[in-house]
């Protein structure tokens, strides 16, 4: 790519093994049991499956916030299309920086996280506004695990240039704060349910992932700490005595 005379290259990141997989699986079972299943042969399949705060809260469907992150929109392709884009832009570096495992786990637990903040903030507005619409409206797709994944990335890669708008260049740090203003301008416009669109299920992944990220941050530090302190106390004074040509003492490790 060529502007202004001056060459611009962009580089695609790599297709690693957990990003791949949760595509795989996102895809599949949207075409396979929402597409076909349930659009083309009329087998409930989504109800069982999306997050219902009502169902978590009361029928104990405890599963929902860990299935409904895989699940997506019949209706408009652009929402699994830019959810798994967006977790292939971003996850990818995350899951060469932290490992598979480290990286599947967050993506999981924060998802999950996201829809425990949204089920339990819904069940606390109706309690105080005595409006119960929220409680039965459903919620699938993967944004709230994004959203977890777009404050780590901005955590760790905060001076990374990302495209706002795909246009213009901004540090990922600032990327992710307007991302955030812009969920909670969203929600207190569009109310607490957030019409066609959770804005507050992103908003919990946004907690979620501020918290993880910064406890794994201090998890890590603390294990790195603990380590050379053992270290430290594995260091040990040798003077060799025997031989007269060492006049100095020699440490060894």
């Amino acid at each position: 790519m060529n502007r202004g005379g001056q060459q611009i290259q962009m580089s695609v990141p790599p297709f690693t093994f957990a990003v791949k997989w949760i595509i795989i699986s996102s895809v599949s079972i949207w075409f396979l049991f929402q597409v076909l299943l349930e659009n083309v042969i009329k087998i409930p399949f989504t109800q069982f499956f999306n997050l219902v705060p009502s169902q978590v809260l009361f029928e104990f469907k405890i599963w929902q916030p860990y299935t409904y992150m895989f699940l997506h929109s019949t209706r408009e392709i652009s929402h699994i299309l830019f959810n798994l884009l967006m977790l292939w832009f971003l996850g990818a570096e995350l899951e060469q920086k932290w490992g598979s495992r480290s990286f599947f786990l967050f993506y999981i637990m924060n998802g999950a996280g996201a829809a425990l903040i949204y089920v339990f903030s819904i069940a606390l507005y109706s309690a105080i506004f005595g409006s119960q619409v929220a409680l039965i409206i459903p919620v699938v797709g993967a944004s709230g695990a994004l959203f977890a994944i777009m404050v780590a990335y901005a955590w760790h890669f905060g001076d990374r240039m990302m495209y706002f708008f795909m246009l213009f260049p901004i540090k990922a740090k600032y990327f992710v704060m307007i991302l955030g203003f812009i969920q909670v301008a969203s929600m207190l416009t569009s109310g607490i349910s957030g019409g066609e669109v959770a804005y507050l299920a992103h908003l919990g992944g946004i907690i979620s992932g501020l918290l993880a990220v910064w406890g794994k941050d201090r998890w890590e530090r603390y294990n790195l700490t603990r380590k050379n302190k053992k270290k430290g106390r594995n260091l040990r004074l040798v003077v060799d005595n025997e031989k007269k040509e060492s006049k100095d003492p020699r440490y060894w490790n």
